[in-house]
């Protein structure tokens, strides 16, 4: 009789143990390390006012506090257009988890700095061009003068065309665009149970937070004193960034983020004119809103 209750406490502690090794299931979400993961999405941003130093040859003079803007394209199907997907301010990212809680990503960040041409700036240096320039119309010393960045068919976008005597005083934007390549370290922690989420492979909500540096590689629209434009990407300088988000990820593969990033811009070597000679600096705090779509899996 012993014996036999005895073989019946055994088997119910197995079948037990047994019950909660097949409730135990461990779910996808529940460690990171290893996986990958890419995004695509976009982006609207804001900058501090600029000091801007524009050189060359026959003059060097600085645009102080100079203003600008992005270019949004709101809701648009050219996010998802393959052919013109690169327009509109686009983020990209892709990386790998080094651990559960931290990847390394690369990005690229397309920003778009408009100058805001509608305003009134103050210019500190000389300008000497050659009499037979149409530019030579500004020649001059200034020492904080004001001018009128709209005067004389100055327009945002540019001008494609040959301009008037005299021309626009200067135009001037990142819009093709303000490049931020970087990679970036971050940190992932998973706060579904404050939410009361149980099951975080059909719903897993993610803090995120991170630090990145990269270079700025602009394709600079500038049209400076009635000279020819420089229109070719360049590596003109450095950036610093950080960032906090939070991630909602659906179906163990598929997510949604929202972040808010800021950072450091400092461009010492921007290309305005065809000519190498004729060069623009500048530095400046921005900030990103940014929504992107994802994926993340195991190879």
């Amino acid at each position: 009789m012993k014996t036999k209750i005895l073989f019946f406490f055994l088997m119910c502690v197995s079948l037990n143990t047994f019950a909660q090794e097949e409730i135990a299931v461990e779910r996808y979400t529940a460690h990171n390390k290893g996986k990958f993961f890419v995004s695509w999405g976009g982006n609207r941003d804001s900058y501090t006012k600029s000091d801007v130093n524009f050189r060359g040859k026959d003059y060097n003079f600085t645009v102080a506090d100079m203003k600008a803007h992005d270019k949004p394209k709101g809701w648009h199907i050219d996010y998802v257009n393959p052919a013109n997907m690169t327009i509109p301010q686009t983020n990209f990212r892709m990386g790998y988890f080094i651990s559960d809680h931290y990847s390394v990503s690369i990005g690229w960040d397309h920003m778009k700095y408009v100058m805001t041409q509608n305003q009134t700036a103050n210019v500190t240096g000389s300008i000497n061009l050659p009499a037979d320039q149409a530019g030579s119309y500004y020649n001059g010393d200034y020492n904080n003068r004001p001018v009128d960045m709209s005067l004389n068919g100055a327009q945002e976008g540019g001008s494609d065309v040959p301009q008037g005597n005299p021309p626009a005083f200067l135009m001037y934007e990142h819009t093709d665009g303000l490049n931020y390549v970087n990679t970036e370290v971050s940190r992932h922690d998973d706060i579904s149970k404050l939410f009361g989420i149980t099951n975080t492979d059909k719903v897993q909500i993610n803090l995120t937070e991170g630090l990145g540096a990269g270079v700025l590689y602009p394709k600079t629209n500038t049209t400076l004193l009635g000279k020819e434009r420089h229109d070719d990407f360049h590596v003109s300088g450095y950036g610093l960034s950080a960032k906090a988000g939070i991630n909602f990820t659906f179906f163990k593969y598929f997510y949604i983020q929202g972040e808010l990033k800021g950072g450091y811009i400092d461009m010492k070597d921007i290309r305005t004119t065809t000519s190498s000679e004729d060069k623009a600096s500048q530095h400046f705090l921005f900030f990103q809103r940014i929504i992107a779509f994802g994926g993340i899996f195991r190879l």
